[in-house]
């Protein structure tokens, strides 16, 4: 029992630590160093590791060991494009499910949110936790456990590259109005209306992200690791 902890403990400070950047595209995850930094075993942070490529963290190279995923434009594109379609497949199924108590819960997961955007400077990892509500709380309704587990993952995947967006956060983009739109359409039963704003919100981010890609590649001698940059 105790091993299945170190290992849970292991995966999601890691998992953590890539999303948010603190472990760098590319980097090499070398268990020797990894055992220091995380205070655990070999043993754990291996099979932590090897979870973590499963879900396209992490990759692995024979004999050369682990590394941080690599993030580029093309990626991005590509998981931006799978997202919003299983995205929009839940919200739809969503809609169709959700009762009294699913619309006041997303009220409220709104309502949370827009309070967390007032203070987004002060707070920006309060904003991302009731973020993520938020649109959680969007298909709560939706009844295949297959459709949002893999939406789930798109969702985390995503969140690398929308760390990016937030670090280069553009005040002429009005979040709450994107926000809003979607919660609006969705509960109005809007199908049509609230995949559109959803798909629009999702490529603002992905626009943002590569804008942020090109101007780190023209000011930094390293290209970004199997970048394409694309002007938004």
């Amino acid at each position: 029992m105790r091993a299945k902890s170190l290992v849970e403990s292991s995966y999601n400070r890691l998992r953590s630590d890539i999303i948010a950047g603190k472990l760098a595209p590319g980097a090499k995850l070398r268990i020797e160093e990894l055992r220091d930094d995380y205070r655990t075993g070999a043993s754990p942070l291996r099979e932590a590791l090897n979870r973590l490529a499963g879900e396209g963290f992490v990759t692995v190279e024979e004999q050369r060991g682990f590394k941080v995923a690599p993030i580029s434009s093309a990626d991005l594109k590509d998981l931006s494009r799978m997202r919003i379609m299983l995205e929009c497949e839940a919200l739809r199924e969503s809609i169709r499910n959700g009762g009294d108590e699913w619309e006041a819960n997303l009220v409220a997961a709104y309502h949370r949110l827009q309070k967390a955007e007032d203070s987004y400077g002060n707070n920006p990892i309060e904003w991302e936790q009731r973020n993520e509500e938020f649109h959680e709380a969007l298909v709560a309704a939706c009844s295949s456990s297959w459709l949002l587990r893999l939406r789930h993952l798109l969702y985390e995947q995503h969140k690398r590259y929308r760390f990016i967006a937030i670090l280069a956060y553009q005040e002429d983009r009005d979040v709450h109005r994107e926000h809003l739109d979607i919660m609006e359409a969705t509960l109005a039963r809007n199908v049509k209306a609230a995949c559109k704003a959803t798909e629009y919100h999702i490529k603002y981010t992905m626009q943002t992200s590569m804008q942020v890609f090109a101007e780190l590649e023209e000011n930094s001698p390293l290209a970004l690791p199997g970048s394409d940059p694309v002007a938004p």
